[in-house]
């Protein structure tokens, strides 16, 4: 009795390792990117669109803008959109990318590389992240004023408001999961907000990776997978180098992830495991 509980505990172990994932470094940028705060690939193409934000996060000083990476992490070009101030968080429905740019929401036309119009959010003070529905509707996160804004045909509206921390944002199906410090919250389309995990650090990006698990990177320096019960396993931690994880990338069909390192000026990519 006692040998067969020995191997049932050994299986189980077993089974508990093979569960536990990790991640694999491919490769790292050198320092050549001017504060990197999100990253959008284009797997398609083999290119990774970043945001630039320039010497400051905060500053208006159209010095900020878009980069293009190859998926092999080689610089394509630093300047493919320029003119910007301090861009985070980018999205992409079809040949349009919508980037939050402090306050606010620029529209740029993908294929011809140049910005189409900006949309200014009333009230903004420091738009982070973005995210756009299968129907093409727009979020974007004011994390100062604890906002989260839509827009609909190019018109802003107040959609949730008092959200602390808020940054992360994630639209899947009718719901949208939004980073609320160390909260992730899952909001209904009634805008019913219901909790579906809690870290240790506040979040940054989100990244949905299939089976109702997500990936979630704190700025600090920290990684985290998140499992659809909640619960949620470290992948990395960076902070004693001070290497920053912002607003992360994510190839579903290779599983690979894309982290800018903000004060770093770098991309670096893993394998998800």
């Amino acid at each position: 009795m006692k040998k067969y509980l020995g191997l049932a505990f050994i299986v189980a172990l077993s089974v508990s390792a093979k569960a536990q994932h990790r991640l694999e470094k491919l490769w790292e940028t050198d320092s050549v990117i001017n504060l990197p705060e999100s990253v959008l690939p284009d797997i398609k193409n083999k290119v990774l669109y970043t945001s630039v934000m320039g010497n400051n996060p905060n500053d208006k000083d159209g010095i900020g803008g878009i980069a293009k990476i190859g998926a092999d992490g080689k610089v394509i070009d630093l300047n493919w959109i320029t003119g910007l101030n301090a861009p985070k968080g980018l999205a992409r429905f079809g040949n349009v990318m919508y980037a939050a740019d402090l306050s606010d929401v620029v529209v740029i036309d993908v294929a011809k590389g140049k910005v189409m119009l900006k949309i200014p959010i009333d009230s903004a003070k420091f738009l982070n992240d973005i995210a756009v529905s299968d129907k093409g509707i727009v979020y974007v996160s004011d994390s100062r004023t604890k906002r989260i804004h839509k827009i609909e045909k190019n018109k802003a509206a107040v959609y949730m408001e008092n959200i602390n921390g808020v940054n992360g944002l994630k639209v899947i199906g009718d719901d949208l999961f939004i980073a609320g410090g160390k909260t992730v919250w899952k909001a209904d389309a009634q805008r019913k907000l219901t909790k579906f995990a809690e870290l240790p650090n506040g979040g940054d990006g989100l990244e949905p990776i299939g089976k109702g698990d997500f990936l979630f990177t704190s700025w600090g320096g920290y990684v985290y997978y998140i499992y659809a019960d909640g619960k949620y396993d470290l992948l990395l931690d960076t902070h004693l180098e001070k290497k920053n994880t912002a607003d992360l990338g994510y190839d579903p069909v290779k599983r690979i992830l894309y982290i800018p390192t903000f004060y770093k000026k770098s991309v670096m990519a893993y394998q998800l495991k």
